[in-house]
């Protein structure tokens, strides 16, 4: 893995082998932020990183300057990898780690949100109830975005305030936004 861009850009990191996370691959992560600088500014934003995994995602954000990520992940192997690459690369004062599993914290988060990324496993089976809780919960801000990274083999579109979803090669993000008016 390699951060695409910012004041660490070119930075490679791979976490210690038997990780128990699946990294988003760079070529999908460039797509992602490609995608995303088309339809915000990425500065100074609260940004809520769910599955955190490797922190690949955070550190992206936090290369970029793009403003505070939480990263929250129920493996304490992840939290621990994360804390040591932020405070490596120093990042540690945009990056905070939350022990959680993702589905309690969402319902018990008081915090709100302009973007919220979510990296479930592939095989994860509660993507309708992970969307639903995000949007019902008042986690994410009017005009903020989820973005849910999932396999091509689901399929989000039918889910309430779906926008869109782009794919890259075997990997899928599908966008939600709340609008008023």
């Amino acid at each position: 893995m390699r951060i695409v861009s910012g004041k660490i850009k070119g930075i490679r990191f791979n976490p210690p082998k038997g990780f128990p996370s699946r990294p988003t691959t760079d070529f999908a992560k460039e797509g992602l932020f490609n995608v995303l600088e088309h339809r915000l500014s990425l500065y100074d934003l609260d940004i809520l990183d769910l599955f955190a995994g490797t922190g690949n995602i955070s550190f992206e954000f936090a290369s970029r300057e793009a403003g505070t990520i939480t990263s929250v992940d129920q493996n304490f192997k992840c939290l621990r990898f994360i804390d040591e690459m932020a405070k490596k690369h120093g990042l540690n004062e945009d990056i905070t780690t939350i022990k959680s599993e993702v589905l309690y914290y969402v319902e018990r988060c008081a915090s709100t949100y302009d973007l919220i990324f979510a990296d479930p496993p592939f095989d994860y089976k509660h993507y309708d109830k992970l969307v639903e809780k995000v949007l019902a919960g008042g986690l994410l801000r009017e005009e903020g975005l989820l973005i849910v990274e999932h396999s091509a083999r689901v399929h989000l579109e039918g889910l309430p305030q779906y926008v869109e979803s782009k794919k890259y090669g075997n990997v899928v993000f599908s966008l939600f936004q709340i609008t008023h008016g």
